[in-house]
Protein backbone atom coordinates (compact mmCIF):
# COMPACT_ATOMS: atom_id res chain seq x y z
CA UNK A 1 0.00 0.00 0.00
CA UNK A 2 1.51 3.48 -1.23
CA UNK A 3 2.58 6.02 1.65
CA UNK A 4 0.31 9.17 1.38
CA UNK A 5 2.18 12.35 0.54
CA UNK A 6 3.70 14.45 3.72
CA UNK A 7 1.17 17.47 2.75
CA UNK A 8 -1.59 15.13 2.43
CA UNK A 9 -4.76 17.32 3.90
CA UNK A 10 -6.23 15.22 6.31
CA UNK A 11 -9.38 16.82 7.63
CA UNK A 12 -13.23 16.93 7.77
CA UNK A 13 -16.18 18.57 5.98
CA UNK A 14 -19.25 20.49 6.82
CA UNK A 15 -22.07 22.61 5.11
CA UNK A 16 -23.18 26.20 6.52
CA UNK A 17 -26.70 25.37 6.02
CA UNK A 18 -26.40 21.95 7.70
CA UNK A 19 -24.76 22.84 11.06
CA UNK A 20 -24.61 26.44 11.74
CA UNK A 21 -27.78 27.88 12.74
CA UNK A 22 -28.41 31.44 13.39
CA UNK A 23 -30.75 31.35 10.38
CA UNK A 24 -31.79 35.14 11.31
CA UNK A 25 -29.26 36.45 13.19
CA UNK A 26 -26.21 39.30 12.46
CA UNK A 27 -28.63 40.52 9.30
CA UNK A 28 -28.54 36.91 7.62
CA UNK A 29 -31.13 36.62 5.12
CA UNK A 30 -33.55 33.36 4.75
CA UNK A 31 -31.91 30.78 2.16
CA UNK A 32 -33.60 28.13 0.72
CA UNK A 33 -32.25 25.41 3.17
CA UNK A 34 -34.43 27.88 5.98
CA UNK A 35 -37.47 26.61 4.01
CA UNK A 36 -36.76 23.16 3.77
CA UNK A 37 -39.11 21.04 6.00
CA UNK A 38 -37.02 18.15 8.37
CA UNK A 39 -37.61 14.31 7.56
CA UNK A 40 -37.43 11.92 4.84
CA UNK A 41 -40.41 13.44 3.19
CA UNK A 42 -38.75 17.17 3.17
CA UNK A 43 -38.54 16.61 -0.97
CA UNK A 44 -41.81 15.47 -1.79
CA UNK A 45 -42.96 18.62 -0.07
CA UNK A 46 -40.87 20.92 -1.81
CA UNK A 47 -41.54 18.62 -5.36
CA UNK A 48 -45.05 19.63 -4.82
CA UNK A 49 -46.75 21.61 -7.87
CA UNK A 50 -47.75 24.41 -5.57
CA UNK A 51 -44.73 24.80 -3.17
CA UNK A 52 -44.73 28.50 -2.62
CA UNK A 53 -41.22 28.85 -0.56
CA UNK A 54 -42.96 29.64 2.68
CA UNK A 55 -42.21 28.83 6.02
CA UNK A 56 -45.28 27.21 7.73
CA UNK A 57 -44.37 26.46 11.26
CA UNK A 58 -47.75 25.04 12.17
CA UNK A 59 -47.05 21.88 10.13
CA UNK A 60 -43.16 21.42 9.64
CA UNK A 61 -40.26 21.28 11.31
CA UNK A 62 -37.31 23.15 10.01
CA UNK A 63 -34.17 21.72 11.31
CA UNK A 64 -31.58 23.97 9.54
CA UNK A 65 -32.99 26.88 11.48
CA UNK A 66 -30.54 25.52 14.42
CA UNK A 67 -28.64 23.10 12.47
CA UNK A 68 -26.17 22.02 15.95
CA UNK A 69 -25.35 25.94 17.04
CA UNK A 70 -21.99 25.80 15.33
CA UNK A 71 -22.60 29.92 14.88
CA UNK A 72 -22.08 30.26 18.83
CA UNK A 73 -20.22 26.86 19.19
CA UNK A 74 -17.63 26.97 16.60
CA UNK A 75 -14.42 27.25 19.11
CA UNK A 76 -15.49 24.49 20.79
CA UNK A 77 -16.10 22.33 17.69
CA UNK A 78 -12.47 23.57 15.98
CA UNK A 79 -11.02 22.60 19.49
CA UNK A 80 -12.28 19.39 18.88
CA UNK A 81 -10.90 19.14 15.00
CA UNK A 82 -7.84 20.49 16.57
CA UNK A 83 -7.38 17.73 18.55
CA UNK A 84 -8.28 14.87 15.89
CA UNK A 85 -4.81 16.48 14.03
CA UNK A 86 -6.87 18.08 11.03
CA UNK A 87 -4.50 19.58 8.69
CA UNK A 88 -7.38 21.38 6.86
CA UNK A 89 -11.37 21.73 7.54
CA UNK A 90 -14.05 22.22 5.01
CA UNK A 91 -16.64 24.17 5.08
CA UNK A 92 -18.66 26.67 3.18
CA UNK A 93 -19.69 30.21 3.62
CA UNK A 94 -23.55 31.16 3.76
CA UNK A 95 -24.80 33.15 0.75
CA UNK A 96 -27.21 35.02 2.49
CA UNK A 97 -25.29 35.86 5.15
CA UNK A 98 -22.70 37.91 3.29
CA UNK A 99 -25.57 38.96 0.54
CA UNK A 100 -29.08 38.14 2.58
CA UNK A 101 -31.05 38.67 -0.38
CA UNK A 102 -28.46 38.11 -3.08
CA UNK A 103 -29.05 41.20 -5.16
CA UNK A 104 -27.55 43.64 -2.70
CA UNK A 105 -24.72 46.21 -4.05
CA UNK A 106 -23.44 45.99 0.24
CA UNK A 107 -22.20 42.56 1.92
CA UNK A 108 -23.61 42.63 5.07
CA UNK A 109 -20.42 43.29 7.39
CA UNK A 110 -21.59 40.74 10.36
CA UNK A 111 -21.56 38.38 8.48
CA UNK A 112 -18.20 38.54 7.03
CA UNK A 113 -16.78 38.98 10.40
CA UNK A 114 -18.43 35.99 11.60
CA UNK A 115 -16.22 34.11 8.77
CA UNK A 116 -13.28 36.36 10.15
CA UNK A 117 -13.47 34.84 13.09
CA UNK A 118 -14.05 30.98 11.72
CA UNK A 119 -10.97 31.46 9.97
CA UNK A 120 -8.39 32.64 12.45
CA UNK A 121 -9.56 29.91 14.85
CA UNK A 122 -8.74 27.32 12.11
CA UNK A 123 -5.37 29.09 11.42
CA UNK A 124 -4.59 29.33 15.33
CA UNK A 125 -4.39 25.69 15.30
CA UNK A 126 -2.30 25.82 11.87
CA UNK A 127 -5.76 24.09 9.95
CA UNK A 128 -5.65 25.03 6.36
CA UNK A 129 -9.21 26.38 5.31
CA UNK A 130 -10.91 24.80 2.26
CA UNK A 131 -14.01 27.02 1.43
CA UNK A 132 -16.80 26.22 -1.17
CA UNK A 133 -18.64 29.06 -1.93
CA UNK A 134 -21.78 28.26 -2.45
CA UNK A 135 -22.78 25.08 -0.77
CA UNK A 136 -26.84 23.84 -1.12
CA UNK A 137 -27.57 27.43 0.07
CA UNK A 138 -28.38 30.29 -1.88
CA UNK A 139 -30.86 33.56 -0.81
CA UNK A 140 -33.94 32.38 -1.07
CA UNK A 141 -34.93 36.30 -2.79
CA UNK A 142 -33.04 34.79 -5.58
CA UNK A 143 -35.30 31.95 -6.08
CA UNK A 144 -38.71 33.11 -5.38
CA UNK A 145 -37.65 37.21 -7.02
CA UNK A 146 -35.58 35.76 -10.26
CA UNK A 147 -36.31 31.82 -10.52
CA UNK A 148 -33.41 30.71 -9.47
CA UNK A 149 -30.12 29.82 -11.45
CA UNK A 150 -31.90 29.49 -14.66
CA UNK A 151 -31.87 33.30 -14.78
CA UNK A 152 -28.84 34.46 -16.31
CA UNK A 153 -29.33 37.45 -13.59
CA UNK A 154 -27.83 35.35 -11.19
CA UNK A 155 -24.15 35.25 -12.48
CA UNK A 156 -23.43 38.53 -11.62
CA UNK A 157 -24.98 38.29 -7.91
CA UNK A 158 -22.62 34.93 -7.79
CA UNK A 159 -19.74 37.34 -9.31
CA UNK A 160 -20.45 40.32 -6.80
CA UNK A 161 -20.53 37.69 -3.89
CA UNK A 162 -17.93 35.47 -5.05
CA UNK A 163 -15.55 38.77 -5.14
CA UNK A 164 -16.30 39.86 -1.90
CA UNK A 165 -15.39 36.38 -0.06
CA UNK A 166 -12.14 36.27 -2.21
CA UNK A 167 -10.77 39.49 -1.46
CA UNK A 168 -11.43 39.43 2.39
CA UNK A 169 -9.82 35.82 2.77
CA UNK A 170 -8.05 35.26 0.19
CA UNK A 171 -4.66 36.18 1.80
CA UNK A 172 -5.65 33.17 4.60
CA UNK A 173 -7.43 31.03 2.23
CA UNK A 174 -5.64 29.08 -0.80
CA UNK A 175 -7.67 26.26 -1.38
CA UNK A 176 -11.67 27.16 -2.75
CA UNK A 177 -14.64 25.37 -4.59
CA UNK A 178 -17.20 27.19 -6.85
CA UNK A 179 -20.37 25.07 -6.21
CA UNK A 180 -21.10 21.99 -4.05
CA UNK A 181 -21.90 18.81 -6.35
CA UNK A 182 -22.82 20.94 -8.92
CA UNK A 183 -24.14 17.61 -11.19
CA UNK A 184 -26.79 16.41 -8.53
CA UNK A 185 -28.76 18.74 -10.37
CA UNK A 186 -29.24 16.60 -13.44
CA UNK A 187 -31.56 14.29 -10.70
CA UNK A 188 -32.26 16.63 -7.99
CA UNK A 189 -32.13 20.54 -8.86
CA UNK A 190 -33.84 22.08 -5.93
CA UNK A 191 -30.48 22.57 -3.42
CA UNK A 192 -27.94 23.29 -6.46
CA UNK A 193 -30.11 25.59 -8.81
CA UNK A 194 -32.84 26.47 -6.44
CA UNK A 195 -35.20 24.65 -9.35
CA UNK A 196 -38.48 22.53 -8.25
CA UNK A 197 -41.77 21.85 -9.91
CA UNK A 198 -43.11 25.10 -9.22
CA UNK A 199 -40.54 26.84 -10.84
CA UNK A 200 -39.68 24.84 -13.97
CA UNK A 201 -37.45 21.67 -12.65
CA UNK A 202 -39.31 19.63 -14.49
CA UNK A 203 -37.76 21.12 -18.06
CA UNK A 204 -34.04 19.58 -18.60
CA UNK A 205 -33.36 22.59 -20.82
CA UNK A 206 -34.29 24.88 -17.40
CA UNK A 207 -31.71 22.76 -15.58
CA UNK A 208 -29.13 22.87 -18.70
CA UNK A 209 -29.41 26.91 -18.50
CA UNK A 210 -29.05 26.80 -14.89
CA UNK A 211 -25.99 24.78 -15.54
CA UNK A 212 -24.69 26.88 -18.36
CA UNK A 213 -24.85 30.14 -15.75
CA UNK A 214 -23.03 28.17 -13.23
CA UNK A 215 -20.23 27.08 -15.00
CA UNK A 216 -20.12 30.94 -16.16
CA UNK A 217 -20.20 32.47 -12.77
CA UNK A 218 -18.05 29.87 -11.38
CA UNK A 219 -15.22 30.78 -13.99
CA UNK A 220 -15.42 34.84 -12.92
CA UNK A 221 -14.91 33.13 -9.48
CA UNK A 222 -11.56 31.71 -10.43
CA UNK A 223 -10.35 34.74 -12.82
CA UNK A 224 -10.83 37.00 -9.67
CA UNK A 225 -9.57 34.26 -7.24
CA UNK A 226 -5.80 34.27 -9.77
CA UNK A 227 -5.85 37.59 -10.27
CA UNK A 228 -6.12 38.05 -5.94
CA UNK A 229 -3.48 35.35 -5.65
CA UNK A 230 -1.51 33.51 -8.18
CA UNK A 231 -0.84 30.15 -6.64
CA UNK A 232 -4.84 29.92 -5.05
CA UNK A 233 -5.87 26.90 -6.03
CA UNK A 234 -10.04 26.71 -6.61
CA UNK A 235 -11.70 23.77 -7.80
CA UNK A 236 -15.09 22.59 -9.31
CA UNK A 237 -16.70 20.19 -6.80
CA UNK A 238 -18.92 16.94 -8.31
CA UNK A 239 -21.10 14.34 -6.73
CA UNK A 240 -19.14 11.26 -8.41
CA UNK A 241 -20.99 7.94 -8.30
CA UNK A 242 -19.02 5.64 -10.04
CA UNK A 243 -20.93 3.96 -13.06
CA UNK A 244 -20.92 0.19 -13.70
CA UNK A 245 -23.39 -1.69 -16.27
CA UNK A 246 -25.12 -4.34 -14.11
CA UNK A 247 -23.85 -7.44 -16.93
CA UNK A 248 -21.80 -7.59 -20.29
CA UNK A 249 -25.14 -6.78 -21.73
CA UNK A 250 -24.23 -4.25 -25.21
CA UNK A 251 -27.53 -2.42 -24.53
CA UNK A 252 -26.44 -1.86 -19.99
CA UNK A 253 -22.71 -1.44 -21.08
CA UNK A 254 -24.21 1.64 -23.39
CA UNK A 255 -26.59 2.95 -20.90
CA UNK A 256 -23.91 2.85 -18.12
CA UNK A 257 -21.76 5.18 -20.43
CA UNK A 258 -24.16 7.36 -21.32
CA UNK A 259 -25.58 7.80 -17.76
CA UNK A 260 -21.66 8.72 -16.89
CA UNK A 261 -21.37 10.86 -19.92
CA UNK A 262 -24.78 12.45 -18.50
CA UNK A 263 -23.69 12.76 -14.72
CA UNK A 264 -20.16 11.90 -14.05
CA UNK A 265 -18.39 13.94 -16.62
CA UNK A 266 -20.54 17.00 -17.92
CA UNK A 267 -20.24 19.21 -15.45
CA UNK A 268 -16.18 18.18 -15.11
CA UNK A 269 -16.12 18.14 -18.75
CA UNK A 270 -17.22 22.01 -19.13
CA UNK A 271 -15.44 22.98 -16.34
CA UNK A 272 -11.62 21.71 -16.49
CA UNK A 273 -11.68 21.51 -20.00
CA UNK A 274 -13.09 25.00 -20.49
CA UNK A 275 -14.95 23.61 -22.94
CA UNK A 276 -18.33 21.96 -23.46
CA UNK A 277 -18.21 18.28 -24.32
CA UNK A 278 -18.64 16.77 -28.07
CA UNK A 279 -21.52 14.83 -26.73
CA UNK A 280 -23.27 17.57 -25.48
CA UNK A 281 -25.86 17.44 -28.61
CA UNK A 282 -26.69 13.96 -27.69
CA UNK A 283 -27.27 14.38 -23.98
CA UNK A 284 -29.41 17.53 -24.67
CA UNK A 285 -31.25 15.78 -27.60
CA UNK A 286 -32.33 12.80 -24.91
CA UNK A 287 -34.56 15.76 -23.56
CA UNK A 288 -36.16 17.55 -26.29
CA UNK A 289 -34.15 20.28 -26.71
CA UNK A 290 -30.58 21.20 -28.10
CA UNK A 291 -27.48 23.71 -27.28
CA UNK A 292 -28.72 26.34 -29.65
CA UNK A 293 -31.70 26.34 -27.63
CA UNK A 294 -29.75 27.76 -24.85
CA UNK A 295 -28.98 31.45 -23.74
CA UNK A 296 -25.39 31.35 -24.19
CA UNK A 297 -22.92 34.20 -25.74
CA UNK A 298 -19.38 33.91 -27.48
CA UNK A 299 -18.35 35.80 -24.31
CA UNK A 300 -19.80 33.08 -21.68
CA UNK A 301 -17.62 30.59 -23.98
CA UNK A 302 -14.65 32.39 -24.18
CA UNK A 303 -14.26 33.03 -20.23
CA UNK A 304 -14.88 29.17 -19.69
CA UNK A 305 -11.85 28.56 -22.02
CA UNK A 306 -9.52 30.70 -19.99
CA UNK A 307 -10.14 30.38 -16.43
CA UNK A 308 -10.63 26.29 -16.11
CA UNK A 309 -10.47 24.81 -12.40
CA UNK A 310 -7.24 23.90 -10.65
CA UNK A 311 -8.38 20.92 -9.57
CA UNK A 312 -11.47 18.32 -9.23
CA UNK A 313 -13.14 18.14 -5.90
CA UNK A 314 -15.69 15.59 -5.13
CA UNK A 315 -17.92 13.65 -2.80
CA UNK A 316 -17.83 9.72 -2.89
CA UNK A 317 -20.30 7.60 -1.05
CA UNK A 318 -21.50 5.04 -3.23
CA UNK A 319 -21.37 3.40 -6.78
CA UNK A 320 -24.30 2.53 -9.11
CA UNK A 321 -25.13 0.15 -11.37
CA UNK A 322 -27.08 0.32 -14.54
CA UNK A 323 -29.57 -1.72 -16.14
CA UNK A 324 -31.98 -1.08 -18.83
CA UNK A 325 -32.82 -5.04 -20.41
CA UNK A 326 -34.70 -6.29 -16.85
CA UNK A 327 -37.20 -3.85 -15.34
CA UNK A 328 -38.19 -6.27 -12.77
CA UNK A 329 -34.42 -5.67 -10.51
CA UNK A 330 -34.77 -3.71 -7.75
CA UNK A 331 -33.52 -0.10 -7.60
CA UNK A 332 -30.92 1.49 -4.92
CA UNK A 333 -31.43 3.99 -2.56
CA UNK A 334 -28.61 6.54 -2.97
CA UNK A 335 -27.10 10.03 -2.95
CA UNK A 336 -29.63 11.82 -5.14
CA UNK A 337 -28.90 9.37 -7.91
CA UNK A 338 -30.25 6.22 -8.87
CA UNK A 339 -29.47 2.53 -10.51
CA UNK A 340 -30.36 -0.65 -9.32
CA UNK A 341 -28.85 -2.87 -6.59
CA UNK A 342 -25.90 -4.52 -6.63
CA UNK A 343 -25.35 -7.76 -5.77
CA UNK A 344 -21.82 -7.65 -5.18
CA UNK A 345 -22.00 -4.86 -2.90
CA UNK A 346 -24.24 -4.57 1.07
CA UNK A 347 -25.56 -1.51 2.07
CA UNK A 348 -26.10 1.66 4.81
CA UNK A 349 -28.84 2.38 7.08
CA UNK A 350 -30.27 4.09 4.21
CA UNK A 351 -29.45 1.14 1.49
CA UNK A 352 -26.40 3.46 -0.08
CA UNK A 353 -24.29 0.71 -1.41
CA UNK A 354 -20.99 0.41 -0.27
CA UNK A 355 -18.14 0.45 -2.72
CA UNK A 356 -14.98 1.23 -1.67
CA UNK A 357 -13.34 0.11 -5.05
CA UNK A 358 -15.11 2.51 -6.44
CA UNK A 359 -13.36 5.26 -5.19
CA UNK A 360 -10.01 4.27 -6.29
CA UNK A 361 -12.11 3.64 -9.49
CA UNK A 362 -13.45 7.63 -9.11
CA UNK A 363 -9.76 8.83 -8.87
CA UNK A 364 -8.17 6.61 -11.63
CA UNK A 365 -11.01 7.99 -14.01
CA UNK A 366 -11.02 11.48 -12.78
CA UNK A 367 -7.34 12.09 -13.08
CA UNK A 368 -7.16 9.88 -16.14
CA UNK A 369 -9.75 12.29 -17.66
CA UNK A 370 -8.21 15.60 -16.98
CA UNK A 371 -4.71 15.29 -15.48
CA UNK A 372 -5.20 17.67 -12.97
CA UNK A 373 -5.15 17.25 -8.85
CA UNK A 374 -8.02 15.50 -7.43
CA UNK A 375 -9.73 15.84 -3.35
CA UNK A 376 -11.61 13.85 -1.74
CA UNK A 377 -13.84 16.07 -0.03
CA UNK A 378 -16.83 13.75 0.82
CA UNK A 379 -17.03 10.60 1.62
CA UNK A 380 -18.80 9.18 5.23
CA UNK A 381 -21.25 6.93 6.56
CA UNK A 382 -24.31 7.61 7.62
CA UNK A 383 -25.71 5.64 10.30
CA UNK A 384 -28.07 5.07 13.34
CA UNK A 385 -25.51 5.55 16.24
CA UNK A 386 -26.61 4.49 19.59
CA UNK A 387 -24.61 6.03 22.64
CA UNK A 388 -24.49 4.20 25.99
CA UNK A 389 -25.23 5.71 29.10
CA UNK A 390 -21.92 7.53 29.20
CA UNK A 391 -22.93 9.28 25.70
CA UNK A 392 -19.86 7.14 24.15
CA UNK A 393 -21.05 5.57 20.91
CA UNK A 394 -18.68 2.40 19.18
CA UNK A 395 -19.21 2.90 15.71
CA UNK A 396 -16.55 0.27 14.31
CA UNK A 397 -18.88 0.36 11.37
CA UNK A 398 -18.05 4.23 10.56
CA UNK A 399 -14.08 3.13 11.28
CA UNK A 400 -14.68 0.04 8.76
CA UNK A 401 -16.17 1.66 6.24
CA UNK A 402 -13.54 4.60 6.33
CA UNK A 403 -10.31 2.01 6.73
CA UNK A 404 -11.75 0.99 3.41
CA UNK A 405 -12.11 4.03 1.88
CA UNK A 406 -8.58 5.12 2.86
CA UNK A 407 -6.98 2.00 1.53
CA UNK A 408 -8.96 2.82 -1.84
CA UNK A 409 -7.22 5.92 -1.51
CA UNK A 410 -3.54 4.94 -1.14
CA UNK A 411 -4.60 2.58 -3.81
CA UNK A 412 -5.08 5.26 -6.22
CA UNK A 413 -2.04 6.84 -5.01
CA UNK A 414 -0.21 3.79 -5.98
CA UNK A 415 -1.80 4.24 -9.60
CA UNK A 416 0.04 7.58 -9.89
CA UNK A 417 -3.32 9.14 -9.05
CA UNK A 418 -1.84 12.54 -6.97
CA UNK A 419 -4.72 12.98 -4.32
CA UNK A 420 -4.30 16.23 -2.58
CA UNK A 421 -6.34 15.04 0.33
CA UNK A 422 -9.44 13.40 2.50
CA UNK A 423 -12.28 15.29 3.86
CA UNK A 424 -14.91 12.75 5.31
CA UNK A 425 -18.03 14.27 5.30
CA UNK A 426 -20.05 15.43 8.40
CA UNK A 427 -17.06 15.43 10.86
CA UNK A 428 -19.49 16.09 13.29
CA UNK A 429 -23.33 14.90 13.41
CA UNK A 430 -24.95 17.68 11.24
CA UNK A 431 -28.48 17.94 9.79
CA UNK A 432 -28.59 15.70 6.54
CA UNK A 433 -29.38 17.65 3.86
CA UNK A 434 -30.76 14.71 1.68
CA UNK A 435 -33.44 13.82 5.04
CA UNK A 436 -33.30 16.43 7.09
CA UNK A 437 -32.72 14.45 10.06
CA UNK A 438 -29.71 14.25 13.12
CA UNK A 439 -30.79 10.68 13.13
CA UNK A 440 -28.90 10.09 9.95
CA UNK A 441 -25.18 10.76 11.60
CA UNK A 442 -21.52 10.83 9.43
CA UNK A 443 -19.79 12.92 12.31
CA UNK A 444 -15.99 11.34 14.80
CA UNK A 445 -18.26 13.83 17.17
CA UNK A 446 -21.43 12.88 18.73
CA UNK A 447 -23.95 15.71 19.25
CA UNK A 448 -26.62 15.62 21.36
CA UNK A 449 -30.16 16.35 19.47
CA UNK A 450 -32.58 13.95 17.70
CA UNK A 451 -35.02 14.60 15.02
CA UNK A 452 -37.18 16.57 17.23
CA UNK A 453 -34.85 19.10 17.63
CA UNK A 454 -34.51 18.19 21.42
CA UNK A 455 -31.13 17.67 23.29
CA UNK A 456 -29.11 19.30 25.13
CA UNK A 457 -26.29 20.35 22.03
CA UNK A 458 -23.29 18.45 23.55
CA UNK A 459 -20.48 17.42 22.58
CA UNK A 460 -19.03 13.55 22.96
CA UNK A 461 -16.21 12.34 21.10
CA UNK A 462 -16.80 8.94 19.29
CA UNK A 463 -14.55 5.52 18.80
CA UNK A 464 -13.97 6.87 15.72
CA UNK A 465 -12.48 10.25 17.11
CA UNK A 466 -9.33 8.19 18.50
CA UNK A 467 -9.13 6.41 15.84
CA UNK A 468 -9.08 8.82 12.94
CA UNK A 469 -6.85 11.16 15.13
CA UNK A 470 -3.99 7.90 14.78
CA UNK A 471 -4.55 7.84 11.38
CA UNK A 472 -4.12 11.62 10.56
CA UNK A 473 -0.69 11.46 13.57
CA UNK A 474 0.76 8.74 11.53
CA UNK A 475 -0.06 10.03 8.10
CA UNK A 476 -2.36 6.80 6.96
CA UNK A 477 0.28 3.91 8.34
CA UNK A 478 -2.19 2.97 10.97
CA UNK A 479 -5.49 2.20 10.06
Amino acid sequence: MSKFPKNFLWGGATAANQLEGGYDQDGKGLSIADVLPGGPKRFEIVNQPDFDWKIDNDKYRYPNHLGIDHYHRYQEDIKLFAEMGFKCYRFSIAWSRIFPQGDESQPNEAGLKFYDKLIKECLKYGIEPVITISHYEMPLNLVTKYGGWKNRELIKFYERYASVVLHRYAKDVKYWMTFNEINSALHFPVMGQGLVKSNGADDKKNIYQAWHNQFVAGAKAVKIAHSIRPDLMIGCMLLYATTYAYDSNPANQLAALKENQAFNQFCGDVQVRGTYPVYTESVMNRYGFSFKDLDVTADDLKILKENPVDYIGFSYYMSTAINVTDKSLATANGNLVGGVKNPFLKASDWGWQIDPTGLRIALNELYNRYQKPVFVVENGLGAKDEPDENNFVQDDYRIDYLRKHIEAISGAIDDGVPVMGYTPWGCIDLVSASTGQMSKRYGFIYVDLDDDGKGSLNRYKKASFSWYKKVIETNGESL
